[in-house]
């Protein structure tokens, strides 16, 4: 029997939430399966940031994901809506919003971005995918992105 529209709903906002919230790794994770093998998938070209453009599978791929993001950027002001929830597919889609720094130059900027999670039939999470700036993430991370946030 699959989830109901509002348990799959809440099942992302739950993994949202935690994110918003800057929960740890561990919190984050909690929130993926332990039953299937889980990925994380950021795209863009990889040449831009260290997290992007390639997939990380399995929990310690994951770990490591979660581990660069928060080692090389900081955000706030996080908010997510509009969200899209495909009960036959296990899936969930979102907009999110907010303020992205790169920690090394301290450039920052407004961002929106989109996630599209795949969850399994515990509702934990087993594919998680972005779709952000990465364009504005490289300019920040070499110092060069014009009009950026001080």
């Amino acid at each position: 029997m699959s989830p109901s529209r509002s348990q799959l709903l809440k099942s992302a906002q739950n993994f949202c939430n935690a994110f918003s919230e800057k929960k740890d790794a561990d919190v984050i994770l909690s929130h993926f399966s332990t039953t299937h093998e889980i990925s994380v998938i950021e795209y863009g070209a990889p040449i831009l940031a260290p997290f992007i453009g390639r997939p990380f599978i399995g929990t310690t791929e994951v770990q490591q994901y979660f581990g660069l993001i928060g080692s090389l950027l900081s955000y706030k002001d996080i908010s997510f809506a509009e969200y899209v929830v495909d009960t036959d597919a296990l899936k969930a889609s979102v907009k999110g919003r907010g303020e992205f720094a790169w920690l090394s130059t301290g450039q920052s900027w407004d961002e929106t971005f989109t996630y599209t999670l795949d969850f399994d039939d515990e509702m934990k999470v087993v594919r998680y995918q972005v779709w952000a700036d990465s364009g504005a993430a490289y300019l920040a991370r070499m110092g060069k992105l014009h009009g950026h946030k001080s």
